[in-house]
C-alpha cells in the first residue's frame, strides 16, 4: 500500500463512533453539559480541534461530545492495561510528552489527510487552561495539512484547588465553547522556520483570545494552576 493510499484511508473510526453512541446518554445524565459554537466546526473535511486542558474529564468529555468523532493525541502513559486497549479500539493516538514524537504527529496528519478530525491539547498537560503554555505540534499539523484550527475552551471539569485527577461531581455544569476557525495554506516541505514561528504566534494568540472571550461570554472562571503537590496530568 502506498503512502497516498494509507493517508486516504485515515484512522479506524468504527470503535470511536460506537463508543460515542454508547457513552453520550450517560454523560448527558451525569453532568449538565452546555455547548456553544458547534457551527464553527466544519461538518466534513479535515479539522484540528485545539482545546485547553484543565482536568481529567476534558478528554472523555470531548471524546463523547465533540461535534465530530475526533482522534485525540493522548499521553502514552495511558496506553496500558484495559485503558490502553480501549484507547486503541476507539482510534486515539499515543503520544510521548518527553520527546519530539514525530510518529504521533504523522498519524494525526494521516487522519487529517483523510478528512478526519484531530483533537490536540497545545498546552501539553493539564493546568490553568489559559494557554500560557503552548507546544508547536498544532502549528506543524496545520501547515502540513492546511486544516482549519478550531479553538476549544472547556470550563467546569476541575474546580480551584483541585488536583489534575479530580472528577466533576454529578450534576456539575460543564461548558464547551468552540471558536472561529483559523486556517493557514498548506506548506510544502521544507517549511521555513520563520513561517512556522509566525504561524505559531498567530495560533497561540487565537487560542488565548478565545479563552478570554469565552470567560466573558459565559461569566465563568477557570480553576487556576494545579496545586503544588498535584501531578501535571
Amino acid at each position: 500500500m502506498t503512502l497516498t493510499e494509507t493517508a486516504a484511508r485515515g484512522l479506524p473510526e468504527g470503535g470511536l463512533k460506537l463508543m460515542r453512541r454508547v457513552a453520550s446518554p450517560y454523560f448527558s445524565w451525569r453532568w449538565d453539559i452546555h455547548e456553544r459554537g458547534q457551527g464553527n466546526v466544519p461538518e466534513d473535511g479535515p479539522v484540528i480541534l485545539a482545546s485547553n486542558h484543565i482536568g481529567w474529564l476534558d478528554g472523555p468529555l470531548m471524546f463523547v461530545k465533540s461535534p465530530r468523532p475526533a482522534h485525540a493525541l493522548v499521553k502514552e502513559e495511558e496506553f496500558v492495561g484495559r485503558t490502553g486497549r480501549l484507547l486503541r479500539f476507539v482510534g486515539q493516538i499515543k503520544v510521548s510528552r518527553t520527546r519530539n514524537d514525530t510518529g504521533a504527529l504523522r498519524r494525526a496528519a494521516q487522519a487529517l489527510a483523510a478528512g478526519q478530525a484531530v483533537l490536540i491539547y497545545p498546552e501539553g498537560k493539564r493546568g490553568a487552561g489559559t494557554f500560557d503554555d503552548f507546544k508547536g505540534g498544532v502549528t506543524w499539523l496545520s501547515l502540513v495539512s492546511g486544516a482549519p484550527i478550531v479553538p476549544v475552551a472547556i470550563f467546569g471539569t476541575r474546580q480551584p484547588g483541585e488536583g489534575s485527577e479530580a472528577r466533576a461531581p454529578k450534576g456539575a455544569r460543564l461548558d464547551i465553547v468552540y471558536g472561529k476557525p483559523l486556517r493557514f495554506p498548506m506548506q510544502a516541505w521544507p517549511r521555513d522556520r520563520e513561517i512556522l514561528a509566525d504561524a505559531g504566534e498567530q495560533i497561540h494568540e487565537h487560542l488565548r483570545s478565545h479563552v478570554t472571550w469565552s470567560q466573558n461570554a459565559l461569566k465563568r472562571e477557570l480553576p487556576g494552576p494545579l496545586p503544588r503537590d498535584s501531578t501535571d496530568g
